[in-house]
């Protein structure tokens, strides 16, 4: 009879095995700012269940990625060189869950998008980076989410469908499409910008020419747009670095944007 092999306790396959991870969401990131498409890249990719696929700097870039690497959610700007986000949003719709990540706020961008496609509509600086991430694994569930600004625009468009439905028929008070909506209206930050920003402690012309070059205008485009000078710009600038613990427009950027990355 031969000798049993020797017995080892540890050596046991477990009754039940650990479920498999699920796999990482795959995210491609459309801007034409590279320090947004870089910092967002390094953001997202730090996380276990999140993977960039591809960048892209416009929305010609953002369909070919899509077309390629099948993800399953775009972050995606409004305004791009070339074909802006808006009209590339309902080609990208049909191959995946899109947001639109942008500084555009105005109302009725916001509903064009929502007409277009996006399932999610955040605005630069009204959320934080844990918000961030969490729309990105919530949209691929069917989650819609939208910062403050963006939420307004679709409460008001509701409203308008549902006091033209009243007009209408005056036996119900909101239109079942209405209803379904304002009971799915989640949004997913705090109750302003200046909230979050709050922490930097910037002036309200400080913060002004923060955008400005997050948005990568160079220091004669500030001055022009802010109708200041040069020289005045750079003392402003000067000052928000200081504020910000920056020694260059990319990182005070990144930090301003919510996509700097912390030890």
């Amino acid at each position: 009879m031969p000798d049993r092999p020797p017995h080892h306790p540890g050596a046991e396959q477990p009754l039940f095995p650990p479920p498999p991870r699920p796999c990482p969401v795959r995210v491609v990131v459309a801007d034409d700012n590279p320090v947004v498409r870089a910092g967002l890249t390094a953001l997202l990719s730090g996380r276990e269940d999140i993977t960039v696929v591809a960048q892209a700097a416009d929305g010609r870039e953002a369909y070919e990625a899509a077309c390629l690497h099948r993800p399953d959610v775009v972050l995606l700007d409004v305004r791009m060189p070339g074909v802006d986000g808006l009209s590339a949003l309902p080609h990208l719709a049909r191959i995946a869950r899109v947001v639109m990540l942008t500084y555009s706020h105005e109302a009725e961008i916001v509903q064009e998008a929502l007409r277009g496609g996006a399932g999610g509509y955040l605005v630069h600086g009204e959320f934080t980076v844990e918000e961030l991430v969490s729309a990105v694994r919530d949209v691929t569930r069917g989650r819609a989410h939208f910062t403050p600004t963006a939420a307004t625009a679709v409460l008001a468009h509701l409203r308008s469908d549902a006091t033209a439905h009243v007009k209408a028929d005056p036996s119900p008070l909101f239109s079942t499409t209405s209803t379904e909506a304002l009971s799915q209206l989640q949004p997913i930050v705090r109750q302003s910008s200046s909230v979050f920003r709050a922490g930097f402690q910037l002036s309200a012309r400080e913060a002004e020419i923060m955008d400005l070059i997050a948005s990568g205008m160079n220091n004669q485009q500030i001055a022009a747009t802010c109708f200041i000078s040069e020289k005045t710009v750079k003392n402003h600038i000067n000052r928000i670095f200081a504020k910000l613990h920056s020694s260059s427009r990319s990182e005070a950027a990144a930090k301003w944007l919510g996509t700097a990355v912390t030890s």
